[in-house]
């Protein structure tokens, strides 16, 4: 909000007359003080927005009040006037808190720019506090992390506690269940919120890149370096930074790490300045790093520094209570992006959904719901709209395996027939494809050990386009 009520405290009647009728014209709310004792009781009388106050007045004066001010009503700005123009009294009055310090005799612009200069401030800080209230809105646990499971209720009390503080924490769970959900969680109801939240891949980066990736590079550090890159840790600086997928980070890169979290600084490739930083570390991981630690892979000192508070992820097969809850939320989230009418899960498809183990977690579910959403023109979906889950005798729980080819292409060309009027040119194939997708790469996969620049070669597509159809069906990649 803008200025609207403002205090001038001085001896000289003449300077209180010209800075009323200045103010009072550009429509200020003006009053006036003739010392520092009278000052102070109108500000503890009274509301403003800003003080104007003279540095010499008989009783308090101006920067003796300034102290008072500060205890009173620490958000009051506070000008200072003098008529000395000596370093002394400019940095005695900035170093007490004053918003800004005047000399005189002053031209009235000087009074309008400064004037002009505390409305943008706190405009931006009305910003940023609505910014704040917008992101707590958007990451409060209930409308974003969704399940009522004793499982996840445990979670939400972990959140909770630990948020908080900025102690060091290891989401672990399989992939898909949402660890960079629970971390942004972490750090949106911490002291840190609307500070940056800078979330890192470790398995989606090139081990060469790595390392400049969280640590920046100097000018020439490297053929290629053309000019100085800030880090991850240095754009996270007063935030959090959320390392995903730690497991799969070098050895080499695991000590400086540690080194980050012990003296709190970090290195540029190529640099010799160590740089302060303020960031808090969570990281995750899908892989068992205590085994890891046994096997020498992973540093025994870097786990027990990430390891102070665990929060283990269960995966969708073991909380199937909230798929219910999972399906309603996705389906409503997937409509409004798509700016479709709203659809809804028939029982028999819940009850299908319900079934299904889902490897892929939630991101599986999100996903196979989304695919669902866009192929079907019903409002209802049914189990005609989820091919690829097959129920295992009784009803009661899914197989873990695709339909086989033949079966996809029978069942789409029954669907196919049966719904003529609805079904566009080219459907069948793109949903016999999309359904055909998942098995192979998942058997490439499993054929080259999870090493996903072999199978890209072998399926003849780009890595990067391996990696996005991986996360988009929600395929678990296992390592030797």
């Amino acid at each position: 909000m803008p200025l609207n009520r403002i205090l001038v405290a001085d001896d000289e009647e003449s300077m209180r007359w010209v800075l009323s009728k200045a103010l009072k014209k550009k429509g200020f709310s003006v009053d006036l003080a003739r010392d520092g004792d009278e000052a102070l009781r109108l500000i503890q009388s009274s509301s403003y927005d800003m003080a104007i106050l003279d540095i010499k007045m008989p009783g308090l004066s101006g920067l003796e009040l300034l102290d008072r001010v500060r205890e009173l009503k620490s958000d009051l700005l506070v000008v200072i006037m003098t008529a000395e123009a000596s370093m002394k009294n400019a940095v005695e009055a900035m170093k007490r808190g004053a918003y800004d310090y005047i000399t005189k005799p002053f031209d009235l612009d000087v009074i309008d720019a400064i004037i002009e200069k505390v409305n943008r401030a706190r405009e931006i800080t009305s910003q940023v506090s609505l910014l704040k209230e917008e992101l707590k809105d958007r990451y409060q646990l209930e409308k974003t992390i969704i399940g009522n499971s004793p499982a996840m209720r445990e979670i939400y009390k972990t959140i909770g506690k630990v948020a908080p503080s900025d102690v060091t924490v290891l989401i672990q769970g399989e992939s898909g269940t949402g660890k960079e959900l629970i971390a942004r969680a972490i750090h949106f109801n911490s002291k840190r919120l609307g500070k940056p939240f800078i979330a890192l891949n470790c398995a989606a980066i090139p081990k060469e890149l790595l390392e400049s990736e969280l640590f920046g590079f100097e000018k020439g550090a490297f053929t290629g370096a053309v000019e100085r890159k800030l880090g991850k840790f240095e754009q996270a600086n007063g935030g959090t930074i959320f390392l995903d997928e730690i497991g799969d980070m070098p050895l080499d890169l695991q000590a400086k790490i540690l080194r980050v979290l012990q003296e709190k600084e970090v290195t540029r490739t190529g640099g010799n300045q160590s740089i302060v930083v303020d960031v808090r570390i969570v990281a995750a991981t899908n892989q068992d790093l205590e085994e890891k630690v046994r096997q020498k892979a992973f540093r025994e000192d870097l786990f027990y520094r990430l390891n102070v508070v665990p929060i283990q992820l269960v995966t969708l097969r073991d909380r199937k209570e909230d798929i219910p809850l999972l399906v309603d939320y996705f389906l409503g989230k997937i409509c409004a992006e798509l700016e479709i009418p709203p659809k809804r899960c028939a029982p028999d498809a819940l009850n299908l959904l319900s079934s299904y183990s889902w490897p892929g977690n939630v991101r599986e579910l999100e996903n196979t719901l989304k695919r669902a959403v866009i192929l079907s023109s019903d409002p209802l979906l049914t189990t005609v709209d989820f091919p690829g889950l097959r129920l295992q005798k009784g009803g009661e729980r899914a197989v873990n395996e695709e339909l086989s080819l033949e079966g996809i292409v029978d069942m789409k060309l029954r669907v196919s027939f049966s719904n003529m009027d609805k079904m566009e040119s080219g459907d069948v194939y793109g949903m016999v494809l999309e359904q055909v997708e998942r098995p192979l790469i998942r058997f490439v996969l499993e054929k080259t050990r999870g090493n996903q620049v072999r199978a890209a070669d072998i399926l003849g597509i780009n890595r990067n386009t391996l990696r996005k159809k991986i996360q988009e069906l929600g395929i678990e990649v296992k390592r030797d």
